[in-house]
């Protein structure tokens, strides 16, 4: 009982790293695509990263927490920008609640120059229990 208790939490492990790195690639294959057809004014790139340990819910992963975009703008990034790039991700409540299930608690935005960027709680932005309420 034991082994097969295991044995199931090590394969719902790689299937969740599977799934959570689709999810990357998705992103950062749409992402590609609307910069270089002019819908998007700055190219994103999506990754995994630590995460905040003050953000972690019931469905975090137990590591690399963090689901980090990169804007390759080519210059140091304002705030309202960075801003506007987490409230962008933020506003599609899909997204979001995928990010949540599968492990991601913290949304970071940053830029590719510059020292600091922003975070986000996701399950603050994933509308959870709102049937309940």
């Amino acid at each position: 009982m034991l082994l097969e208790n295991t044995w199931n939490r090590v394969v719902e492990w790689f299937k969740d790293r599977s799934e959570r790195g689709r999810l990357v690639r998705s992103f950062n294959e749409t992402a590609r695509e609307a910069f270089v057809s002019g819908q998007a004014p700055t190219a994103l790139k999506a990754s995994i990263s630590r995460g905040l340990p003050a953000y972690r819910h019931e469905f975090s992963a137990w590591m690399n927490t963090g689901f980090r975009i990169q804007a390759l703008a080519g210059r140091e990034l304002t705030k309202a920008e960075i801003v506007f790039i987490g409230e962008v991700v933020l506003a599609n409540e899909t997204l979001v609640r995928r990010l949540v299930v599968l492990g991601w608690d913290t949304l970071e935005v940053h830029g590719d120059h510059g020292r600091y960027g922003c975070r986000w709680c996701l399950a603050d932005y994933a509308n959870i229990g709102k049937f309940i309420e």
